[in-house]
């Protein structure tokens, strides 16, 4: 559904209420079918013109200069943001996110990526489009997840072997030993996923590529620089889970990632690593790449499984877990892309190698992204417990000439806000919730002394307004109220105390919950200058 949806919306086949119940009756399916996901998915209900270019309004182009970027591409291409000019075709998308944190603010002019200092000369034709490489490094001596990127092994080692001669068991072990969790946010034991899911053939495997916080981009990383890892981390979680299937979901915001994995599968196919009866064993295995449609939420594993089924991508109530009841009622595992990228390293050394480094309790290593603020803005893979402001200081270098640093956010919208002199704290997710953030994907965005305090409390609620998925009033009502609120520049009273309790407490899932202890936190960081925005 959503694929057709897509290709209707490229064809500029009039408006999403039009198109959708066509789309719809082609598939045999109710005009209904289509018309959820039609209005639901930013990619599918935006304007689209002949020319579609998409700006990035989210945090680290936002903190770039304080946003203004977005009225200079609207004079530069005679088109206000989310309409399409009649005229000239050309339509203008705002989005969340397009991984170009290091170098923003950033435009996508069809699939050519616009970035840097003046995005809107780029566009106009004033200046050459510029999207310079992801600068990439490893600060732990031997890189895990970066070991194909700034080492030099290659993808595709470890799986002929394991499919050869490791049963499912022997590598659910080492991944057990290791103690990897889940990097997208969450933090759930692998392992145990994997365990939760065994027993059926019908196991489907997910490569969760919908990397949507902004001021993270390790994922994008991956998937262009070393997308064959990703599907051995991919392949050996189907046999550790005992699924034949596999699906990559790409977001569509990823062009280039997304046309890099397309082709590292066919090349996996044609080497003999996927198919039937692989490397002459009895072990069959396809894996197939999906492209997302625009929606943050949908990154969730319960919306993401009801986006790959051709739904809107909201969040469902759990139990039952997807491990049980996930993609078309099948069991189905989801873990990120960054988590495993790191697979493959964990079965060829041995789990307990992985679990020496680290922590105790958060073992193994992270890929951390430094924003355009940054004097050396980037993706380094450091050890879990390193101090952010290790990372901020020697590792980023400070921010640039002219910037003097305010706050932080650590780990996307829903993680929280560091202030300036509060970053001796430990990378991992037990010690930055003890200072009310969250690690996240760990996206490091710096916001310096240019940026407005109140700018930025209304930037993290109009995120929310626009990124809930709206399957709860909690968090539908509550966001929206909340911007409300924060747009009045008044203090905030007794309302929105109860506002900030209710969505912490009573939303679905955890982007709802999330929500007030990300503005709060923003609040205890700048103090007296966010006065009162705390309750």
């Amino acid at each position: 559904m959503l694929d057709s949806l897509s290709e209707a919306a490229r064809a500029g086949q009039g408006s999403a209420e039009e198109r959708a119940p066509e789309v719809a009756r082609r598939l045999g399916l109710p005009a209904a079918a289509g018309l959820g996901p039609a209005t639901f998915y930013a990619d599918l209900a935006a304007p689209r013109g002949r020319r579609h270019v998409r700006v990035c309004t989210a945090a680290a182009c936002f903190a770039a200069g304080s946003g203004r970027h977005v009225q200079e591409v609207e004079e530069a291409l005679g088109v206000a943001a989310d309409h399409v000019d009649a005229q000239a075709r050309v339509s203008l998308q705002s989005v969340r996110c397009l991984g170009y944190c290091y170098a923003g603010p950033a435009c996508l002019d069809g699939d050519t990526p616009c970035t840097g200092p003046e995005p809107a000369a780029q566009l106009s034709g004033r200046a050459r489009a510029h999207a310079p490489p992801i600068p990439s490094a490893d600060a732990t001596g031997a890189p895990v997840v970066l070991a194909g990127v700034v080492g030099r092994e290659d993808p595709w080692e470890v799986w002929p072997r394991v499919v050869r001669t490791l049963a499912p068991d022997r590598v659910l072990a080492e991944v057990a030993a290791s103690g990897l969790r889940g990097r997208g946010g969450a933090g759930f034991p692998v392992a145990a996923k994997w365990a939760a899911a065994q027993g059926s053939p019908d196991t489907v495997v997910v490569a969760n590529g919908d990397e949507g916080d902004p001021g993270s981009y390790a994922d994008r990383l991956l998937m262009e620089a070393d997308p064959g890892r990703v599907l051995e981390g991919l392949a050996l979680a189907c046999h550790a889970a005992g699924g034949r299937r596999g699906v990559v979901l790409v977001r569509s915001e990823y062009p280039r990632a997304l046309a890099r994995m397309r082709a590292a599968v066919e090349r996996a196919r044609a080497d003999g690593h996927l198919g039937r009866r692989i490397h002459g064993t009895g072990v069959d295995l396809d894996i197939e790449v999906a492209e997302g449609a625009g929606s943050y939420v949908a990154g969730e594993e319960t919306a993401l499984v009801a986006g790959l089924e051709g739904g809107r991508g909201c969040a469902r109530p759990r139990p039952p877990y997807p491990t049980r009841k996930g993609l078309w009622d099948a069991p189905t595992v989801v873990n990120n892309v960054e988590t495993l990228a790191a697979v493959p390293w964990i079965v060829q050394r041995g789990g307990d190698a992985y679990a020496a480094r680290g922590t105790r309790s958060e073992t193994g290593t992270k890929l951390v992204c430094l924003s355009e603020r940054f004097a050396r803005p980037g993706c380094y893979e450091v050890e879990l417990g390193t101090s952010v402001l290790a990372i901020v200081e020697e590792l980023g270098g400070g921010l640039r000439e002219g910037s003097e640093l305010a706050v932080v956010q650590v780990g996307g919208p829903l993680g929280g806000f560091l202030a300036a002199g509060e970053l001796d704290v430990p990378l991992s997710e037990a010690a930055l919730a003890g200072r009310g953030a969250a690690l996240g994907h760990a996206g490091l965005v710096a916001f310096d002394q240019h940026v407005e305090p109140e700018d930025v409390l209304r930037h993290v609620w109009e995120f929310a307004a626009a990124e809930s998925c709206g399957a709860c009033s909690p968090c539908r009502v509550g966001s929206r109220r909340g911007l409300e609120i924060a747009r009045t520049a008044a203090r905030a009273g007794d309302e929105y105390a109860r506002l900030l309790r209710v969505m912490g407490e009573a939303s679905l899932c955890a982007f709802g919950r999330r929500v007030p202890a990300a503005v709060r936190s923003l609040a205890r960081a700048y103090g007296d200058r966010l006065a009162g925005w705390d309750r």
